[in-house]
């Protein structure tokens, strides 16, 4: 603990130091996509407390492989008995070879034994058989002279497992590991869990981790038998064959069963990013979503979008983050010394070279003073305060050097069908007295800059594929007799959220559960969930060194899990919003009643540039590197050398899914903006803007956009420079004065009507699509007097003998009202 708290206090130094040392954050050099490079993907399923087990199952494999060892791990007295099949003499002949010089088919061979080692009764064996099907699937390392080749052939191997059933073999291993009753109560009764615990449970998830890993990868070199194989494996783990449930669904169970404390010992860490993947491999990436996004909007005969948003990020360009408060304190001794300044040099986002209204130009005050109101937060600094750091310029420089005009504006401006109903209802009001309810067409009496005005709406006006699927579902509650049952296309996106539906908000909870315990700001709770079991070794370090690495390990452990999570829920999010809104919008609430809003603002309530910057990985110790190199012996200074990136790329890659889930779930909800506003979100969100990346500043300023209409004027006033941001970098929406807070929305009282509305829609969808209700109110019904009276009915064996008593009491002892017979005449 004495060694973590030395990193920490070092790494709050070096950020000192560069605050002191430059004005600006270097631009961060990150391209958002699905996932890291291929390598550190792999990399960060091993934690360095596993680093021992690698030589083991290397050593499981050669004990089988090798001829000293030949029968020496599955020899059982049925082998002796009976004649050894054709793959076994295959598998006999190549002993003494290395992997990489056998033929495909001794390779198979070999795999098929190693196979039948799954199927002994003894659970040891068992265990070392996996093991070296474990080896083949990290790469044969021992083989190999280079990272590349380790990478060559877990890919080789992956393909050739797949193909002769390993990924089934293992699921029904790890279905019998779930269910080990022994395993759980063994676990709950240890004062401390490590990861000795969960070592069968880490060996098959690892196996299926690298086959959907390396299968899911595409490559242009691939064979053909390669990318059937891959269309084969995605349709397996979509649509299953032998029972009614997705893979995916025996992973959210095995993470509720962990968070609800029947199963401490399960790996999570591992669950987590096999859940994440299996997601990513079945469902599709963000580019997958886009193409299905197009596709969509082509069946429903919709206009085609305006732009690629992948692509309009990409080529954004990063902020100047704000100031540190040294720099500003030094200025602020300048400002009493200086005169009325010549022309300044603009800002990098204040492009437009609009000067502040509000802003004095004799008055020395910050223009942060309003920040007061947002929490009390000190020394926090807007995006655009650094007019005063910049030194003037001269007056023989070129003016075209001065000020660089953008050639137009990212976003192409979006208007809602509901935008041009205001805006007509509006005008109709104040020109005619009276309006025409959702008439957007007749423009009679109307002067003509309204006629133009609606004009340039309706250009603008985007319809979305939400929009569409709600006005289907009110026409289906409205007339479900003559419109006939919907005809629900067969997706795995629909596959999962039919299987999730029921248990969907234990699942939400658990996650959030799981993504709280792993959060920066979060501390040690005695009634928290234990993360750590799957990190924590047999025997505690005693040493300051180990103690580091230790420390070291637990930090990168926890981020990976934070990356995980993060990336599924934004995949979950995005998925179920493409293939129905009302199933994006039940995860949603589920998300917002579970309080995931504030968990992320407290995600983000730390110093962001130090965890963005963090070096929690030791890189002689990463896969595959530790498998091909000497480990050298470690020092408190290789410790703390990291790697020689700028940025970690998993903890920015975390904080931008956080930001977008963040967006989705307050984005047109009124009552979840509220939620921003009330758990003083601003200046938080603000300090988010110091990390100069394009993307990750573009959703902090949409999340800033969306509550500004209630923050009020001192604030509005206070930060006109954040304000000019977002009209620089977020899209337009025509008639929206977000800025002013003028809108009718910003009504409070509307908050909680709103969401049970919501509430009630998403009910009568999942009833309506899901429910499938024998009695219902719609079914057929039989009048016919003879039909009824002529159908054979299965009456119970013993029914003869109580029949006279039936009559009894059902027919000869009950009343006849006639009059009601006569009412219905």
């Amino acid at each position: 603990m004495e060694a973590m708290d030395f990193r920490r206090e070092e790494l709050r130094s070096a950020h000192g130091a560069v605050c002191r040392g430059s004005v600006d954050f270097p631009t961060v050099e990150f391209e958002y996509g699905d996932t890291d490079s291929r390598g550190a993907e792999l990399a960060e399923l091993y934690s360095y407390t596993e680093e021992p087990e690698l030589s083991t199952n290397r050593r499981c494999f050669e004990e089988e492989f090798c001829p000293q060892g030949m029968g020496s791990v599955f020899s059982t007295p049925w082998h002796r008995a009976a004649p050894w099949p054709t793959h076994r003499s295959v598998a006999s002949a190549a002993r003494g070879r290395q992997w990489p010089q056998l033929d495909t088919a001794q390779q198979k061979a070999h795999i098929l034994r190693l196979l039948e080692g799954l199927e002994v009764v003894s659970r040891e064996r068992r265990l070392r058989a996996a093991r070296a099907i474990l080896y083949l699937a990290q790469g044969v390392f021992g083989d190999c002279e280079s990272e590349g080749d380790v990478l060559h052939w877990s890919r080789h191997n992956s393909f050739l497992l797949y193909q002769l059933g390993t990924f089934s073999a293992f699921l029904e291993l790890l279905s019998m590991e779930i269910d080990n009753s022994q395993a759980c109560s063994s676990a709950l009764r240890k004062p401390a869990i490590s990861l000795a615990d969960s070592t069968e449970l880490r060996v098959l998830l690892s196996v299926m981790y690298l086959l959907v890993e390396n299968i899911r990868v595409e490559l242009e070199t691939d064979p053909p038998e390669w990318k059937s194989c891959r269309e084969t494996f995605r349709t397996e783990l979509s649509f299953p064959v032998r029972s009614d449930e997705p893979f995916a669904l025996l992973l959210f169970t095995m993470v509720t069963k962990f968070c609800s404390g029947h199963a401490p010992h399960f790996p999570m860490k591992k669950v987590l990013l096999l859940l994440w993947k299996v997601l990513l491999f079945t469902l599709g990436g963000f580019e997958a979503l886009q193409t299905m996004k197009v596709r969509r909007r082509e069946e429903l005969g919709l206009p085609p979008l305006p732009e690629d948003s992948i692509q309009v990020m990409r080529s954004m360009r990063a902020a100047s983050p704000p100031t540190c408060s040294i720099e500003l304190a030094e200025q602020q001794q300048k400002r009493g010394h200086r005169s009325r300044r010549p022309l300044m040099k603009q800002d990098s986002l204040d492009i437009y070279n609009e000067r502040d209204p509000f802003k004095n130009d004799e008055a020395g005050v910050d223009e942060e003073e309003g920040d007061e109101v947002d929490g009390g937060i000190e020394g926090e600094l807007d995006l655009m305060e650094r007019d005063a750091l910049l030194p003037t310029i001269p007056a023989q420089r070129p003016p075209i050097e001065r000020v660089l005009f953008p050639k137009g504006l990212p976003w192409a401006p979006k208007v809602r069908q509901k935008d041009i109903e205001h805006f007509l209802e509006a005008s109709r009001n104040k020109f005619i007295g009276f309006t025409l309810g959702q008439d957007t067409e007749t423009l009679i009496g109307l002067p003509r800059p309204i006629h133009e005005s609606v004009k340039t709406l309706k250009q603008h006006k985007y319809i979305s594929i939400s929009d569409v699927q709600i006005k289907n579902e009110e026409e289906l509650e409205k007339c479900p007799m003559s419109l006939g049952e919907e005809e629900v296309q067969e997706t795995p996106c629909e596959v999962l959220y039919r299987a999730i539906l029921y248990n969907l908000p234990q699942y939400m909870i658990a996650l959030l559960k799981i993504l709280l315990a792993a959060a920066p700001t979060s501390k040690a709770k005695t009634d928290s969930i234990n993360i750590l079991a799957d990190v924590l070794p047999e025997e505690m370090p005693i040493t300051v060194l180990q103690s580091m690495k230790l420390g070291i390990d637990v930090n990168r452990h926890k981020e990976i899990i934070v990356k995980s999570i993060s990336a599924l829920l934004l995949l979950l999010l995005k998925h179920f919003k493409l293939n129905h809104i009302y199933q994006f919008e039940y995860v949603s609430q589920h998300l917002v009643f579970a309080n995931c809003i504030p968990l992320i603002l407290k995600f983000f309530n730390q110093n962001i540039m130090s965890y963005i910057t963090a070096k929690n990985s030791i890189s002689v110790l990463d896969y595959p590197h530790c498998t091909v190199h000497d480990l050298p012996e470690l020092t408190a200074e290789s410790l703390e050398a990291g790697d020689n990136n700028q940025f970690c790329w998993r903890n920015l890659f975390s904080c931008i899914n956080l930001l977008r889930i963040l967006n989705k779930l307050t984005k047109w909800k009124h009552s979840r903006t509220m939620m921003l506003v009330v758990f003083k979100s601003a200046p938080i969100l603000k300090r988010a803007l110091k990390v100069k990346q394009a993307m990750m500043q573009l959703y902090v300023l949409k999340l800033l956009k969306i509550q500004t209409k209630y923050l009020g004027r001192q604030w509005r006033k206070s930060n006109m420079k954040t304000m000019s941001a977002i009209y620089q970098k977020v899209r337009h929406r025509m008639n929206d004065d977000w800025a002013y807070g003028n809108d009718i929305d910003a009504r409070p009282w509307d908050f909680q009507a709103e969401e049970c509305t919501l509430r009630a829609s998403i009910e009568a969808f999942n009833s309506r699509r899901y429910d499938k209700p024998q009695d219902s109110e719609f079914a057929p019904v039989d009048n016919c007097l003879q039909s009824v009276l002529g159908q054979r009915l299965e009456l119970p064996e013993d029914f003869h003998y109580s029949y006279e008593l039936w009559l009894e009491r059902e027919v000869f002892s009950q009343p006849i009202r006639w009059e009601e017979l006569l009412r219905y005449q």
